[in-house]
């Protein structure tokens, strides 16, 4: 069929053909997936965005890379339940003033706030200034 007959040393060649691109695709999966597998093993919170950009590494040499870098790199895992209480009030001061319920917590904590009739005003506080009431529209 291809004109010459194959001897051993043929079937021997093929053989170590074979044998050498498997090895290759072992190789090629052990460092494509290894990225994802230290970061998992070290409990990274990015283990699968480290891991698909380990495995697209074989389109460049640099994603893999950085996935190999960023699977080590430390992470501080800050669960907000745990924070300083003026940190916790500020976040949700933050919270408020971005939801518009701001002025409403202001208005009710300036009236709690304000002295009661059996408490005299120190001489550092000012009166309050007498507020004028609304002008009536002489055009209708």
């Amino acid at each position: 069929m291809l004109g010459f007959d194959l001897d051993v040393w043929d079937y021997l060649t093929f053989l170590v053909i074979f044998v050498l691109v498997g090895a290759f695709l072992v190789v090629a999966i052990l460092v494509l997936g290894l990225p994802g597998r230290i970061a998992i093993a070290r409990k990274h919170p990015d283990a699968d965005a480290i891991n698909v950009m380990g495995w697209l590494g074989f389109l460049a040499i640099v994603p893999w890379m950085q996935a190999f870098m960023w699977a080590f790199k430390p992470t501080d895992v800050v669960d907000i339940r745990y924070f300083p209480k003026q940190e916790r009030e500020n976040i949700q001061e933050e919270l408020a003033r971005l939801t518009g319920r701001a002025a409403a917590e202001k208005k009710l904590n300036s009236e709690e706030s304000k002295p009661s009739a059996a408490t005299k005003p120190s001489a550092a506080t000012k009166p309050p200034a007498a507020t004028k009431p609304p002008a009536a529209d002489s055009t209708l």
